[in-house]
């Protein structure tokens, strides 16, 4: 497992113009490759009279699971750039499809690469970004009083509250940022004085922004 990623919350769409070229890129964060694809083809069916629909996905959470295409345009310089774009910022498990509708003027081969790139970055920039960090998941079992200190020690930064159901106790899971989790056990042992039944039931990924 890699330390962390980011990934896109939301569907979102953004439009750039240049030289009367109209460029619409449509982002999205996805599960797997097989989303990332399905949504490629639900944009290339909404714009099917564009002159392009270039995309460029990382569909995994270590960044193996990539693809791009430059659609038509000369080779390297939609798909690639874009690519770039999700690579640099570490965005994974997010698909981006950019498309064109020619404006008449014709930009060369930088002028098109600066575009696709920019369409991309603009987009991400009103994108909800999620910081997705390796994390160690906890549950404990504990009565209401100490609920209430429990509480204060999960209300901070890098632990996430995943679940808390109530009834004669209150069960409660959470994920503690992995780079955090020996320190947060050693507080929180002490806090109850090592009467607090607290156990490690899985790991993954979770968003802590």
């Amino acid at each position: 497992m890699s330390n962390g990623y980011f990934t896109v919350l939301n569907e979102c769409e953004n439009v750039i113009i240049i030289e009367r070229s109209k460029f619409i890129c449509a982002i999205k964060g996805v599960a797997d490759e097989k989303e990332a694809k399905e949504f490629i083809d639900i944009v290339r069916k909404k714009h099917s009279l564009a002159n392009h629909n270039c995309y460029a996905y990382i569909a995994d959470d270590r960044g193996l699971v990539q693809k791009f295409s430059d659609d038509g345009e000369p080779q390297g310089t939609a798909g690639l750039p874009m690519l770039e774009v999700l690579k640099a910022k570490k965005i994974y498990k997010t698909v981006a499809v950019v498309t064109r509708y020619f404006g008449g003027v014709k930009l060369g081969t930088g002028g098109l690469t600066r575009a696709y790139s920019s369409s991309v970055s603009e987009c991400l920039n009103i994108a909800k970004i999620a910081d997705m960090q390796q994390a160690s998941v906890f549950e404990t079992k504990i009565d209401y009083e100490g609920y209430s200190r429990l509480l204060k020690l999960i209300s901070t930064d890098g632990i996430v509250t995943l679940e808390t159901s109530f009834d004669n106790s209150v069960i409660v899971k959470f994920a503690v940022k992995m780079m955090m989790v020996d320190g947060f056990v050693k507080k929180l042992t002490d806090a109850f004085n090592g009467k607090i039944n607290l156990n490690e039931i899985g790991r993954g990924y979770y968003n802590f922004k």
